[in-house]
């Protein structure tokens, strides 16, 4: 039974994490496009586009976070799964440091803005939006590689 439940972790742990990696890595392939945008133009995009994304994502990264975390106690009998597991773990616990970081502070901030009253430091908030959102894709992908590497690890077990 143990190993059961062992394995449908894994299963659950991949299908969670795969997906947390999406909203990420969409927002840096859009990275390029979105900094061509004037002010106007991305606060609309901002405040339509992604409006009900928080409410989506931000579950699945605290579920890829926990499932990890269940994972590294699971594997504290295989070192090297172990390992990769505990890389895995630090990279989601500083994917959603990163939004707390980066990220909340300029969605609070540009949810009360409209076009008309925009701060001329609207590119600074712009930059620190979209940063985040890389570092958060860079460590999503590390986080999936890793328990990508601990399931190898497993299976020499």
């Amino acid at each position: 039974m143990a190993s059961v439940t062992f394995k449908g972790m894994r299963i659950a742990n991949f299908i969670v994490t795969a997906f947390a990696i999406t909203a990420p890595v969409a927002h840096v392939l859009e990275l390029p496009n979105k900094f061509d945008l004037d002010g106007p133009l991305w606060l609309a995009v901002q405040q339509q586009l992604y409006r009900g994304w928080g409410a989506v994502f931000g579950p699945v990264e605290i579920l890829a976070l926990l499932t990890t975390l269940v994972l590294v106690y699971l594997r504290r009998n295989n070192p090297p799964a172990f390992r990769a597991s505990i890389v895995a773990a630090v990279a989601y616990a500083a994917m959603l440091a990163v939004f707390f970081i980066f990220n909340a502070p300029v969605n609070a901030a540009f949810n009360g803005w409209t076009a008309a009253d925009m701060p001329a430091d609207w590119p600074d908030y712009r930059w620190r939006w979209e940063v985040g959102h890389a570092l958060a894709a860079a460590l999503s992908i590390v986080g999936w590689l890793a328990l990508l590497r601990a399931g190898f690890k497993d299976a020499r077990i």
